[in-house]
């Protein structure tokens, strides 16, 4: 016999905590199943940490909105809980004159996003960042970095604290997706019936709702894998701010990014893989991050990198092709009462975090009287 909860949410990384942190401050039962033996081993822990000001995303996308409005959500929230962040400002560079458009266009972007970024000339960048090169940049103030595995305990306390649970090495086996009820078959034979379920897998997310029966296969995208990897600098870097150079294809292109203990590192760059476990950084590939870097640092040192970490960005495809956007669909798009997935979460996710737990407890207010 299937034990009866209120709300499950499947994945305990920053997503998944943060929705869960929502709905539990709604006064809703909460209990979080987590495949692994601790929370945010997946995503969140594989990111580069930064808190993203909302430049490069499409006018009235989810990414957008939710990025802008998260990420103040994100500082007032560090403020409050003591969670480690810095608001250190990132410069956006053209190295070369043809990137110059592409440069207006992050910036045009930005502003129709609520973003204000100062247009720079490469003197005026140089003075603020004097190992840089560029021929103009865009300076964005409200950039930063965080603790994000600080921030997920942060959510994790705030979740247990309103009375939800993590349940962590709980792998889900299928789902049945019926009108009053969708039950959850563990890996180890446990049942569970919960009203609410929000499926936050991550990398996962895809795989997961195709084993929910009742869910129509034309609602699960097909899943790409898009490696990342970074390299780290040995020594110190002469950089305060993030460098970022003009947007490519899947990605941000080589950036330089800071921890908060100020350690560089570059990457992420982009590899379209087919597995989410292929995570080993090929240090052959730093060969191609020494020419990307110098386009803005021309003083970085030959063998001054070293293969530091790779991340995945769970990227998301229906029939006509890339989806640019977060997916997230409520009981109005996938027609099951109770069930939203999360799909393509991928930056600026760790950003939207708490404006995505908002949304999707939002959804399943409007959906939430069940039988």
């Amino acid at each position: 016999m299937a034990e009866q909860v209120d709300c499950v949410v499947v994945g305990a990384g920053v997503v998944g905590l943060a929705v869960a942190r929502a709905l539990a401050l709604r006064g809703r039962e909460v209990l979080v199943l987590e495949a692994e033996d601790a929370i945010g081993t997946g995503i969140s822990a594989r990111n580069s940490e930064v808190i993203h000001a909302g430049l490069y995303y499409p006018q009235g996308s989810l990414k957008a909105r939710l990025c802008v409005e998260g990420r103040e959500r994100l500082y007032r929230y560090c403020a409050e809980r003591n969670v480690a962040h810095q608001r250190c400002g990132k410069l956006v560079v053209a190295t070369s004159t043809n990137q110059l458009p592409a440069l207006r266009t992050v910036q045009t972007h930005a502003r129709g996003n609520g973003v204000e970024l100062q247009w720079l000339e490469r003197d005026a960048a140089r003075a603020l960042e004097p190992a840089l090169e560029c021929v103009a940049a865009l300076h964005s103030p409200e950039t930063g970095i965080v603790d994000s595995h600080g921030l997920m305990l942060a959510l994790q306390a705030d979740l247990e604290n309103a009375g939800g649970i993590v349940a962590l090495n709980s792998p889900l086996s299928h789902a049945k997706c019926a009108q009053n009820a969708i039950e959850l078959i563990a890996i180890q034979g446990v049942r569970l019936a919960a009203r609410t379920v929000v499926n936050a897998a991550g990398l996962s997310a895809p795989a997961l709702a195709a084993r929910f029966d009742g869910l129509d296969p034309s609602h699960v995208p097909q899943p790409r894998f898009a490696k990342g990897s970074y390299f780290t600098l040995c020594g110190k870097a002469p950089f305060s701010r993030l460098i970022y150079p003009v947007p490519e294809t899947a990605g941000l292109g080589v950036h330089l990014t800071l921890d908060l203990g100020g350690q560089a590192r570059f990457g992420p760059d982009v590899q379209w893989v087919d597995s989410p476990d292929d995570l080993v950084v090929d240090p052959a590939r730093g060969e191609a991050f020494y020419a990307e870097v110098r386009k803005y640092w021309p003083g970085l040192r030959d063998g001054a990198l070293a293969p530091g970490y790779a991340g995945m960005r769970p990227k998301v495809f229906d029939p006509q092709g890339a989806l640019a956007d977060f997916v997230i669909q409520g009981p109005a798009v996938n027609g099951v009462p109770g069930l939203v997935n999360l799909f393509g979460i991928e930056s600026p996710g760790l950003t939207s975090a708490l404006a995505l737990g908002e949304h999707v407890a939002g959804l399943l207010d409007a959906n939430a009287p069940l039988p």
